[in-house]
């Protein structure tokens, strides 16, 4: 290795950082508030990934039906919970609105859009439309249920619904992998590196997205209730916050992290229903070594977790990934021996 090829695997080891950061924020961010660790965020990038591809190519995602099925079962939970707990028309009409008619109003969208030609921009943004909504509408099928089950009952849900998934991405979209064009031919000379049009949307959408989600916690009212969620559940519910509510929004948030990293990665390597897992991983790697907490500190580790995958590739592509996942290890030693065990309450 000389100073030139450590410049380009510091440059690949950003880029892919930089994904991982926002992934593993999300992942921050969802745990905090729900006490979700989300191990389906990598099928967010993954559909967010195909459905961009697709719609670059001309052809309707399997999103669309993926959107339909889920708001029909979301329907489906809040119509058997209203005839148990009552709640009338306004409430009914409601849900039908959520969960029925908002999903086919972005399906009917996508449909029209679809093999129309209308650029990159307006894919991504539908793109994003179709998948964000995925998250509130999972939350409220396999996770809002049984919000107040212990923190293990809920990793075991999350890696159920993990595998039903990637089942229904296989079913929806198919074994064929696919992969977008470039976001941009644009090529810079910095030195001795090439930086593409690709990387620099990479930056600075990453860049951009840190900065909006730290005005929106900072700024907004909703921000804020996530916040009092995050930090006091009970004391939430006590001043008028809606639990339910802070976890539909959380994993809203966590779907648009997921499908934009999907749109950013989707020009950089191939994508099949499952690529988004091991993608995910890496962003779960980041949020552990920040303790499932610290945004900054998610965010420094996950450069950090793309820098050593960049380099072990170079020296030891077979083993890159038991590098990388090797590395919360010595941090899970370090925190066993250096916290104090607390019971969790009920």
């Amino acid at each position: 290795m000389d100073g030139t090829i450590l410049l380009f695997l510091l440059q690949d080891g950003i880029t892919n950082g930089a994904i991982y950061a926002l992934l593993g924020i999300a992942l921050v961010l969802v745990f905090a508030v729900t006490r979700v660790i989300f191990i389906p965020q990598g099928e967010f990038i993954a559909f967010g990934a195909l459905t961009y591809a697709l719609l670059e190519a001309g052809r309707l995602p399997g999103t669309v039906w993926l959107l339909i099925v889920f708001g029909a079962v979301a329907f489906t939970f809040d119509f058997v919970a209203m005839l148990k707990d009552g709640g009338g028309v306004r409430r009914l009409a409601k849900a039908a609105l959520l969960d029925l008619a908002l999903p086919a109003a972005i399906a009917g969208t996508a449909m029209l859009v679809a093999g129309r030609g209308f650029g990159p921009l307006a894919h991504a943004a539908l793109t994003l439309a179709l998948v964000t909504p995925l998250g509130p509408l999972l939350y409220r099928v396999a996770f809002m249920p049984i919000a107040s089950a212990s923190v293990l009952t809920l990793l075991i849900t999350a890696v159920g619904v993990h595998l039903v998934l990637v089942g229904l991405g296989l079913a929806f979209f198919g074994a064929e992998g696919v992969r977008a064009p470039a976001i941009s031919d644009l090529m810079i000379e910095a030195g001795p590196l090439l930086v593409s049009g690709q990387n620099l949307a990479v930056y600075a959408l990453t860049a951009a997205s840190i900065v909006a989600l730290w005005l929106f916690f900072e700024r907004s009212l909703w921000g804020k209730a996530l916040r009092a969620t995050a930090v006091n559940r009970l004391g939430a519910r006590l001043v008028g916050i809606r639990t339910s509510f802070a976890g539909a929004l959380a994993f809203g948030l966590a779907a648009l992290v997921g499908g934009l990293s999907g749109i950013l990665v989707a020009p950089m390597t191939t994508i099949y229903y499952d690529t988004g897992f091991l993608i995910g991983l890496k962003g779960f790697v980041a949020a552990i070594i920040g303790g499932l907490a610290s945004h900054p500190i998610t965010a420094a580790a996950a450069l950090a977790v793309g820098v050593v995958e960049s380099i072990a590739s170079f020296f030891a592509s077979d083993l890159k990934e038991v590098i990388v996942f090797s590395l919360i290890l010595p941090v899970l030693m370090w925190r066993s021996l250096t916290q104090t065990h607390v019971e969790e309450e009920d």
